[in-house]
């Protein structure tokens, strides 16, 4: 059939499962807008108040599900104003698409009014983009863009076409949804090297990422661990990988992680380590890292197999279809004396916890877990309330914690809950601070607009938190630039968005009010007030060791 090139993106989008799209329409793209009003029945668009909006909730969907999010913005700072998300998603390796349009490709190179050259700018960011020169080319563009998107090590994909492209008419043929490329294990003879590693391994420990989640490799691993007698800790992206209260689960370790998992990665002798790269926030000083520890190192991305940390045997392939070779290999074994050293961990880790009555950031995330289910996906921005979140909230389900961990992006969270809600249909929450919020509260509209049920636990300290955690720790209290001395009435403005909202100062107003706010069919905001003093512990001081670690303060 003859269809114009914008009509054909539209089609293909639909040919390829999406029923939702994110976006902020534009002179560049409004062909691609009036397209999606003629197949609106097939394909829900939801305008956002800002482009990064837009990108943060695509990426939300994504992560939710495990299926490609797709944004949409015109030319220039429409398209640049995605950056920040797809720089999120990219870091991360969250399956995202984002279609652009552009001036007229004949006044490409002119400095015409909003050109702007956005596959160069998105380059670093993104697993591939792509600059459409013909309509001819756009259907198999999006197919390919599809499939690259979530194969191997997933990520976000670029497409920018030209509006005189979109306006452009010829033929398209509908084809069927395509399908990731086939994943393949690791060489059959590094498994073999792995295995003869594990089976000697006294003290095994397995370290697992967002990978994990991404290969749906879980029940493989679960499997390892209980053949070896494995304790398992993860990174922030691995966070609702395994479901928080699992025997051997002993939670997110590094920087801010718990203290039994950092300490018994750090007495281990085997560090077997799925989908997951060790970053700075991972390893604290990597020359100091796990001294003790062989490192196996499972990952589909090649790249990052003894980036960081020098891993013995090094397995390039499909998490999932690699610990399926390896499985038959592996000798079951007893650790009895590990897990009496890990219980000893374990014991201290309890000596440390924050039990302080009434209102503290850890009895606020203990009580929210009250009322979330095993499918509520819950969001966070990024700052001391994101690591709270990691310690704290009860998962049981895959693909529930919500966060932007590689880029660390500030105002990620309402974006992406409402994403993640509009994927999921569930009531989602956001977990944010003051600082992180006010970075993209105008996303306030787009819930109230779509009637997006989420409840948002505000963690109100009036400073940003996590910077003058560092600067007490370790610049001598020089609190610059880091106390907000702003006048916002957050309830107050939620009620100025259409939403409800209330102020909380203790537990019980916390729970009398996430028993209304789980009850709305709309946004909720809970200004909950907590100290400008409190601090996220355990803490790795910055290029530090397990040696270091802050455990409480005046350490």
């Amino acid at each position: 059939m003859l269809l114009s090139g914008a009509d054909i993106i539209v089609r293909t989008l639909i040919e390829q499962g999406v029923d939702t799209v994110f976006g902020y329409p534009g002179g560049q793209i409004i062909n691609v807008y009036d397209s999606l009003y003629k197949y609106r029945d097939e394909l829900t668009h939801v305008l956002t108040a800002h482009e990064q909006g837009a990108a943060h909730a695509a990426d939300g969907y994504a992560r939710a599900t495990g299926r490609v999010g797709v944004v949409m913005a015109t030319s220039g700072p429409g398209a640049t104003n995605l950056v920040t998300g797809i720089a999120t998603s990219y870091l991360d390796s969250v399956p995202v698409i984002a279609i652009t349009g552009n001036v007229p490709s004949y006044q490409i190179g002119s400095d015409s009014f909003q050109e702007i050259d956005i596959t160069g700018i998105t380059l670093p960011i993104t697993k591939h983009n792509y600059f459409v020169g013909s309509v001819e080319e756009i259907a198999d563009t999006i197919r390919e863009a599809f499939r690259l998107s979530v194969s191997g090590r997933p990520g976000p994909i670029l497409i920018d076409i030209p509006k005189d492209i979109q306006i452009a008419m010829c033929e398209y043929e509908p084809e069927e949804k395509v399908l990731p490329y086939e994943p393949e294990s690791a060489k059959l003879i590094r498994v073999k090297e792995a295995s003869e590693i594990i089976n000697e391994a006294e003290k095994p420990y397995i370290y697992f990422g967002g990978g994990l989640v991404s290969s749906g490799a879980k029940e493989e691993m679960l499997q390892l661990a209980e053949l070896i007698d494995a304790p398992l800790g993860c990174s922030l992206m691995g966070i609702s990988g395994v479901p928080t209260e699992h025997p051997r689960f002993l939670g997110m370790q590094g920087m801010h992680g718990h203290y039994a998992s950092s300490m018994s990665m750090n007495e281990a002798d085997l560090i077997i380590s799925l989908g997951v790269r060790f970053s700075d926030r991972a390893t604290g000083n990597v020359n100091k890292f796990a001294k003790k520890a062989k490192v196996v190192h499972i990952d589909v991305e090649g790249a990052e197999l003894s980036k960081n940390v020098e891993a013995v045997v090094a397995l390039r392939g499909d998490l999932k279809c690699t610990l399926k070779n390896l499985l038959p290999l592996i000798k079951k074994s007893e650790k009895k004396a590990w897990w009496q050293e890990i219980e000893g961990f374990k014991k201290d880790e309890d000596k440390f916890l924050d039990n302080r009555e009434g209102l503290t950031p850890r009895s606020a995330i203990l009580t929210l877990n009250k009322y979330i289910n095993e499918n509520t996906p819950v969001a966070t921005d990024v700052g001391q309330h994101q690591m709270w979140s990691a310690q704290n909230l009860n998962f049981k389900n895959e693909r529930r914690f919500i966060s932007s961990g590689g880029l660390g992006t500030m105002g990620f969270g309402l974006g992406a809950a409402i994403g993640a809600q509009m994927a999921t249909k569930e009531h989602a929450v956001l977990i944010t601070g003051d600082g992180s919020f006010g970075m993209c509260l105008n996303e306030l509209a787009t819930a109230v607009t779509y009637k997006v049920p989420v409840t948002i636990l505000l963690l109100n300290n009036g400073v940003l938190g996590m910077v003058r955690q560092w600067q007490t720790l370790f610049f001598d209290k020089h609190y610059s630039n880091t106390v907000l001395e702003r006048k916002t009435d957050f309830v107050r403005l939620a009620e100025a968005f259409g939403a409800k909202g209330e102020r909380v100062e203790n537990l019980d107003e916390l729970n009398s009010a996430m028993q209304r706010a789980f009850g709305e069919d709309g946004p909720y905001l809970i200004d909950c007030k907590i100290d400008k003093d409190e601090f996220v512990l355990p803490m790795l001081p910055p290029g530090g060791s397990v040696g270091d670690i802050i455990v409480k303060v005046g350490e």
